[in-house]
């Protein structure tokens, strides 16, 4: 099969380590045709590139900046993505027939790109939803409900619903939220496929670990707590703080937060103004560094803004039981993450803004063998449920 796959995810090689990279290789490793269609923002100053690279087919679009841009500039680029994409389709692409589009969201607006693509091709097409746009939005107040641009994406979020022949939701509860709040999708195309990786086997011996923490000036004699990924408003960066200044006399155990997004600067006056003894903070870390340093630490932490009404499962969750750490995490309670921790028996979780309960989590995990006990469990779980064989099968059992 011909397979487009369409995402704002920047690509630099099919070999990077990522959800979306992985699962491609499967469909590779099968015998299939892979086109990618990925964003090359404006600040990259790079024009758009149709590059072949390790039998995969790569096209760059230039579009606007999608990512640490303020919301207006997000949004005009949002917008206008979707036509971009579908303008260097038609140049590059127009000898290929393809038989199935595989795209996520965000964005919702590639809706003109797939109906182009099913109309001309006859191609079938695949949702993977890790978004669920405009209402997360929304859930943080970044615009009103009444207000004509939650009507404008709303429109755009139904039509691509509509278009979409298979609808991949990351867990039951995206399952539920999906066909409750859009009774016109038949629930027979509605499915769970999860966020899924290609486990790696980073098993650190005790001396890798003194290296590493060594390395990044982080103590080999605590417990030692790490959030890596997106820092932004839908991590609830206050209640991060909150959690960060309610330990910071606790000498048993250490922060660590790396990554980037547009609430870093947040983070880092506070660090720069505080300066605790027990925390640190990194920007974002090469893939292959930020593994080797999550392998090192003890707990994985998840942050999720309390006012979500929408199911989010983050993605950085893989990363924590890939490396078997034990996990917690303090969210909204409409997620049914808490319920998926449970099930594995790989943490504890917590409501956001609950620090009382978040630091009771705290001190219960500075338990060696919980943690290994939880962190075995954690692997355990990932290469049963998560990984990127199971989301292939997921998908190809339409398109047998």
């Amino acid at each position: 099969m011909n397979i487009l796959f369409l995402s704002i995810v920047k690509f630099n090689c099919i070999e990077d380590k990522g959800i979306y990279t992985d699962l491609l290789r499967q469909f590779i490793a099968k015998g299939h045709k892979v086109y990618v269609v990925s964003p090359r923002e404006r600040r990259s100053n790079l024009p758009t590139e149709y590059v072949s690279e390790a039998g995969v087919n790569f096209l760059r679009v230039r579009v606007g900046n999608i990512t640490k841009a303020n919301l207006f500039e997000k949004g005009i680029s949002m917008i206008m993505i979707g036509r971009l994409f579908l303008k260097e389709i038609k140049k590059h692409f127009s000898n290929v027939k393809f038989d199935l589009i595989l795209y996520t969201t965000p964005p919702i607006t590639f809706e003109k790109v797939i109906s182009f693509i099913k109309t001309m091709d006859g191609a079938k097409s695949y949702l993977m939803l890790k978004d669920i746009f405009p209402q997360n939005a929304i859930d943080l107040k970044m615009f009103s409900k009444k207000g004509p641009l939650y009507w404008y994406f709303r429109n755009k979020e139904k039509k691509l619903y509509q278009i979409s022949d298979y609808i991949g939701c990351m867990s039951p509860a995206n399952v539920k939220y999906l066909l409750k709040h859009n009774p016109e999708i038949s629930k027979d195309i509605v499915e769970v496929c999860p966020n899924s990786i290609e486990p790696l086997n980073l098993n650190l011996n005790n001396e890798k670990v003194i290296e590493i923490r060594a390395k990044y000036k982080i103590p080999t004699d605590r417990t030692v707590f790490i959030y890596g990924g997106n820092l932004g408003k839908p991590q609830g960066i206050h209640f991060i703080i909150e959690c960060l200044k309610s330990n910071s006399n606790n000498e048993h155990i250490y922060f660590v937060i790396a990554g980037s997004g547009t609430e870093f600067n947040t983070l880092k006056s506070y660090f720069d103004n505080a300066k605790p003894v027990n925390a640190r903070l990194f920007s974002q870390l090469p893939k292959y560094d930020y593994e080797l340093l999550v392998s090192s630490c003890d707990v994985g932490l998840i942050f999720l803004d309390q006012r979500f009404t929408i199911p989010n499962i983050p993605s950085r969750l893989l990363s924590y039981m890939q490396a078997s750490l034990p996990v917690l995490a303090a969210t909204d309670v409409n997620t049914d993450l808490k319920e998926i921790i449970e099930k594995g028996k790989f943490g504890y979780w917590c409501k956001s803004g609950d620090v009382t309960m978040f630091n009771k989590h705290v001190l219960r995990l500075c338990n060696p063998e919980l943690r290994k006990k939880m962190g075995n469990n954690a692997r355990i779980y990932l290469e049963s449920n998560f990984t990127a064989e199971h989301s292939y099968n997921i998908i190809m059992q339409h398109f047998a």
